[in-house]
């Protein structure tokens, strides 16, 4: 289904499996937003010590992911028609039954989507549930999922 794409919006959770993803599941041109920027900027400063994995390794590994993302993309911003279509987005989740308190990044990335009518490739299809009459959701399967989903 993604190879039907040559032009796509990318979810975070892509950029951040992208090195594991099979690019027959990605478009041939790809972008992000400056949304998506902001959380993998984040990212380093989540790491905490104590949990399952090495704190160095893991802050180190998602500053790479951050300082290639910055390199290879010129992110689209969210801009005064991505605030437009927003209010749309919410409402569409609320008539869905769903909170968009909870998913603000997920539905600032969709709005962009949106706005530069572009379809978004994401491992996360269910964060975006009520949004299809609005936005071309292009799942993309996750690295070590089963593709008979």
């Amino acid at each position: 289904m993604s190879g039907e794409y040559a032009q796509g919006l990318l979810d975070t959770n892509i950029m951040i499996l992208r090195r594991s993803i099979d690019p027959a599941e990605l478009p041939a041109e790809m972008a992000i937003t400056t949304v998506t920027l902001a959380e993998l900027s984040a990212g380093p400063h989540q790491v905490r010590a104590g949990q399952a994995y090495d704190e160095h390794a893991e802050r180190a590994r998602r500053t790479d992911i951050l300082q290639r993302a910055e390199n290879e993309f010129d992110p689209i911003p969210f801009d005064t028609e991505a605030a437009r279509i927003y209010g749309r987005i919410c409402a569409a989740v609320v008539a869905a039954g769903r909170t968009p308190r909870r998913r603000i990044a997920d539905l600032m990335i969709a709005s962009i989507a949106v706005a530069e009518d572009l379809p978004l490739f994401t491992t996360n299809p269910d964060d975006f549930k009520g949004l299809e009459s609005l936005l071309t959701i292009v799942p993309v399967i996750r690295p070590g999922e089963d593709r008979g989903r």
